[in-house]
């Protein structure tokens, strides 16, 4: 079960899931997209742009802050608790505004302390909220993507290249329109998997995150008329990037959302390959390719004993659902703001976390599952022996080759239908074709086991560098 061994009443009472029966799942996620976890953002980048402020030559009412100074401030972000998030949300029930709830909770703090209090008013200077959202919204993404979902797609990948490697010569029929076809690999059919899941977690993981700082509608009106001699986009630029963010030199009043979308794509995409496995280990298991490793204490059905099913590629699938949902809206509604703000993006962005939870136990459930995976090679092999009509395409291909009349249109019925097609009856008609002796030889040493190109060579080598 997902559940946690002695869930807590919080848990059972929950009204998501993330936070009831998944919520082992996805603590990391908890600890930086919980409200929590959006006031510690906040705070460290109001302390951020704090510090950035001191080191502008030209702003000396805020000089450089002293050992002393730089530990206390670095200990508020640092060591900022569940008791300081309390405090914030006591101040956001008076403001009614929950980042000037976080401006003042700092002003407070730095009064508190010598090295620190002469330069309070300075905390949220000509920032506007969008200002500290935007960027503590991109430290949180940044911080989810490279910490917590692209080392779970990596878990992910890592048996996945193993299966493909290990079953890279274990031939398989290939089933197109959920018709038999040419044969393949089993190996070579994780491979591809491999292959796509590698390309866009690099996709994913290139995505630039972008952020901003420049006032009430991005033209640091505010700002040039405190101090008219700083060069304040340049001011901002080094602030933004030095968060480890990209700088968005043109904004309204907000940050545009153009690389949150593109970041939510790439995240679709990923998931879509996820559940293109998930739907096609479910038919396999179905065909008996693979089954399932039994866990004695775990019950497949409530009625029928027998059964274990495949649950975990179910419970990814629909995990897999419901992120790529959010995420569509997601990057369909963040890029489209009327005029120079307004506020509907800051409801839709709290939800990030959201998409990014059922991703996360989309991965795990893919996991859990092909960790449980056992090759039925007996089912293989005897659907193999049971498909000789399969060769036709080689047949067929080799008599285009030495200019045979109507090639397709008599393997078509020689094989089409309700018709038996065996090794003999192949052999027969492949010893009749007016063709050279080598290639009669190759033909009549062809079986379904053994057709299947170069799906071998092809894994290895997509593998080998990877």
């Amino acid at each position: 079960m997902n559940l946690n061994s002695h869930p807590s009443e919080e848990q059972l009472t929950a009204l998501s899931p993330l936070d009831g029966r998944y919520a082992k799942q996805t603590n990391e996620l908890r600890k930086i997209f919980s409200e929590f976890g959006l006031i510690q953002h906040r705070v460290k980048v109001e302390v951020s742009w704090l510090l950035a402020l001191s080191e502008c030559e030209d702003i000396p009412e805020i000089p450089i802050f002293p050992p002393a100074g730089l530990a206390y401030l670095d200990e508020i972000v640092r060591n900022f608790s569940l008791s300081d998030a309390q405090q914030v949300k006591k101040i956001e029930n008076q403001t009614n505004h929950d980042v000037k709830a976080v401006e003042y909770f700092l002003k407070e703090q730095l009064s508190a302390h010598p090295e620190t209090s002469a330069v309070s008013e300075f905390v949220h200077f000509a920032c506007t909220s969008e200002d500290i959202n935007n960027l503590a919204y991109a430290l949180m993404l940044k911080s989810a993507r490279d910490h917590v979902i692209l080392p779970a797609l990596h878990e992910v990948i890592t048996p996945l290249k193993a299966l493909a490697i290990e079953n890279a010569e274990q031939p398989m029929l290939a089933r197109t329109h959920g018709q038999l076809a040419s044969p393949t690999t089993v190996g070579k059919e994780f491979a591809n998997v491999v292959i796509r899941l590698e390309t866009l977690g690099q996709t994913l993981e290139s995505t630039p995150i972008y952020g901003k700082c420049n006032g009430a509608v991005g033209n640091f009106n505010a700002h040039m008329v405190a101090y008219p001699n700083v060069n304040w986009p340049s001011v901002s630029q080094s602030f933004v990037e030095n968060l480890g963010l990209s700088h968005q030199t043109m904004t309204t009043q907000i940050e545009p959302h153009d690389g949150i979308a593109e970041l939510c794509h790439a995240l679709v995409r990923v998931n879509t390959v996820l559940l293109d496995l998930n739907r096609d280990l479910w038919l396999y298991i179905s065909l008996g390719y693979f089954r399932q490793r039994i866990v004695s204490e775990e019950v497949g059905s409530s009625t029928m004993p027998h059964k274990v099913n495949p649950i975990d590629f179910e419970n990814s699938e629909g995990n897999i659902g419901l992120a790529n949902a959010l995420l569509s809206h997601l990057a369909e509604k963040l890029p489209v703001s009327r005029m120079q703000r307004d506020l509907t993006d800051s409801t839709a962005l709290r939800n990030l976390g959201v998409a990014m939870a059922h991703s996360l136990i989309a991965y795990r459930s893919t996991l859990k599952g092909l960790n449980k995976l056992e090759l039925n090679t007996l089912v293989l092999t005897a659907e193999l022996e049971e498909s000789w009509e399969v060769l036709a395409e080689a047949i067929q291909t080799v008599m285009r080759r030495y200019g045979i009349d109507k090639p397709y249109e008599k393997l078509k019925n020689l094989t089409r239908g309700n018709k038996q097609i065996d090794s003999e009856t192949l052999s027969d008609f492949i010893r009749q074709l007016p063709i050279p002796s080598d290639a009669r030889k190759r033909l009549l040493q062809l079986s379904p086991a053994t057709y299947t190109g170069y799906a071998s060579e092809l894994t290895h080598n997509s593998l080998s560098n990877k």
